[in-house]
């Protein structure tokens, strides 16, 4: 049986008067993070208008390459040069596909979630199957199912996903109003 993925979250807030050099430093620990056994993909996420935090993802084929990551000689040394351009660091593991939708307790709910999902693999799939559908519609289903989504999971991943979340994260996140009853009061004459 295979483990998971593991996604590694951490939340940086930027220091005053060092958002460029936060953004260099972030790019150097992807560029890191690229040559290490296990890594499957990061991204980093900026901070909406009047925030300061940055969410940096990045994810592993299994705890255990994480692991290794985490306390490399490299990591470190990095960690250590970009020590005071951030404040109040935050880290947190998911596994699976909840991991682009936040910490636990901060999730949207699933269906949600499915919605965010479905909105990105729809035009992509239907882009994909009119672009090499005339190619694919010659295969057998198991070969031309296997095709697609050998290329449609890597792009769902680490392009779609994480644009359909960024682009509703208003949406996602957002709690509905409740409207309480409204009841008639009595007024004196």
């Amino acid at each position: 049986m295979s483990t998971p993925p593991v996604t590694l979250m951490v939340a940086r807030r930027v220091a005053n008067g060092r958002y460029q050099d936060l953004i260099a430093w972030l790019r150097e620990g992807e560029q890191l993070a690229t040559d290490f056994p296990g890594y499957l993909g990061s991204g980093v996420l900026a901070p909406p208008p009047g925030d300061d935090e940055f969410q940096i993802i990045f994810r592993f084929a299994d705890e255990q390459t994480l692991h290794a990551w985490e306390h490399c000689a490299s990591r470190t040394a990095w960690l250590g040069r970009g020590s005071e351009l951030f404040a109040h660091p935050t880290e947190h593991r998911v596994s699976g596909i909840e991991g682009w939708f936040g910490a636990v307790g901060q999730r949207p709910p699933r269906w949600k979630q499915a919605v965010a999902i479905w909105l990105a693999f729809f035009p992509v799939s239907l882009l994909f199957n009119f672009a090499l559908g005339s190619l694919l519609s010659e295969m057998a289903l198991l070969p031309r199912v296997l095709v697609s989504t050998l290329c449609l999971t890597p792009l769902m991943v680490y392009l779609f996903i994480p644009l359909s979340t960024r682009l509703l994260a208003g949406w996602l996140n957002s709690t509905p109003t409740r409207h309480l009853p409204t009841t008639s009061v009595p007024q004196n004459r």
